[in-house]
């Protein structure tokens, strides 16, 4: 018997409250649990050299980052994300979902998943502040991308794929930075650790489903013709690559 279209979307505001307990509970767990395990932050800043009458850059250390609580934080912005859609944002979320998109999600996901990737980054070797940032900010615009790819669609007669193929690049140049340094790696007695080749193949794919998420629905193929399991898809993917990574990074790095 088919489930009426109310009926799906309260099941929804249940579902949020339960993957918010989920990820609060992981998040309170590995702040609770991680040791003080720290990687470095740094630049290289110009500076003139009187012996050699040339300009040279030399590397500083910004910061030493604790990488727990930034483990534990990308699992609580989740957490309060599905938690405010549970809550006090439910008719709102309801609201959108019937246009067919859904602002907290690639709000959310703009913030904790460049965190995701900030810290990928930084386990396959990218330090240096600046590309930092940079990795950080493509991986927001690729997410501000798929929200300009559902408000956009929702005034078009046929699907427009601009703001999602935008997306795509966006989205891939990070991992092609962090693939350059973790290869690069390789070529050193020492590499990286070794948790972290299982960290990266696990996070492309993760990453890879919510962009193939995406064109399944406008693409309408099997149950994706229907908005709300699309969106049922996206919560699922956010806890299994939140989840995925935080404990690979802890029983790599975090344990005691």
């Amino acid at each position: 018997m088919a489930i009426d279209e109310a009926t799906r979307l309260k099941r929804l505001r249940g579902y949020n409250a339960f993957m918010g307990l989920l990820h609060l509970g992981q998040s309170v767990a590995i702040f609770a649990l991680s040791n003080s395990f720290t990687l470095p932050i740094t630049a290289s800043f110009l500076t003139f050299d009187k012996a050699t009458q040339a300009l040279k850059g030399v590397p500083e250390t910004l910061v030493n980052l604790r990488l727990g609580p930034f483990v534990a934080l990308f699992l609580l912005i989740s957490a309060l994300a599905h938690f405010s859609l549970a809550t006090f944002g439910y008719r709102w979320y309801v609201e959108n979902l019937k246009k067919k998109v859904n602002f907290a999600r690639w709000y959310e996901y703009a913030l904790s998943s460049s965190i995701m990737i900030v810290i990928i980054g930084m386990l396959s070797g990218v330090y240096d502040i600046a590309a930092l940032i940079a990795i950080f900010a493509l991986n927001t615009c690729m997410n501000l991308f798929g929200l300009m790819m559902e408000l956009h669609n929702q005034t078009t007669q046929k699907t427009n794929w601009t703001a999602y193929i935008y997306g795509c690049f966006a989205g891939i140049v990070p991992w092609i930075a962090i693939a350059y340094y973790f290869f690069g790696s390789l070529s050193h007695a020492a590499g990286v650790p070794t948790f972290v080749y299982t960290i990266l193949p696990t996070l492309f794919v993760f990453f890879f489903t919510f962009a193939l998420n995406m064109f399944l629905q406008y693409k309408k193929v099997g149950p994706w013709k229907d908005y709300l399991f699309g969106e049922q898809v996206y919560v699922f993917l956010s806890l299994t690559a939140k989840t995925a990574l935080a404990w690979q990074v802890f029983a790599g790095t975090l344990v005691r």
